[in-house]
């Protein structure tokens, strides 16, 4: 299991990234934008935390395409997380909080 797990919700211009670990506590959350030298700073900052990682995005192409080839370029790899999927498990993801409180 990764250690770390990094998701990216992808924008024309900007990105959100948001970086958790297996106790869900978040360890890196900005926005940033859709540019090379933001991006690169955002992959150091993830690799600082831990190479061991699970990268998400939810777009395949558009605006995710740059930081999908700076990823790869890098030898890290990177999923794509379809709406469906983040739909249905964010619906169980909040079932499940509100059963806890």
């Amino acid at each position: 299991m990764a250690e770390i797990w990094a998701g990216v919700d992808v924008g024309k211009t900007h990105h959100h990234p948001v970086v958790i670990n297996a106790e869900g506590e978040r360890l890196l959350s900005r926005r940033i934008l859709n540019d090379e030298a933001e991006l690169l700073a955002l992959i150091g900052d993830a690799l600082a935390l831990s190479d061991d990682a699970l990268r998400a995005v939810d777009l395949n192409h558009g605006g995710a395409a740059l930081l999908i080839c700076l990823l790869i370029a890098r030898d890290q790899p990177v999923a794509y997380l379809t709406g469906g999927v983040r739909e249905r498990d964010t619906s169980r993801l909040f079932q499940y909080s509100s059963r806890r409180s």
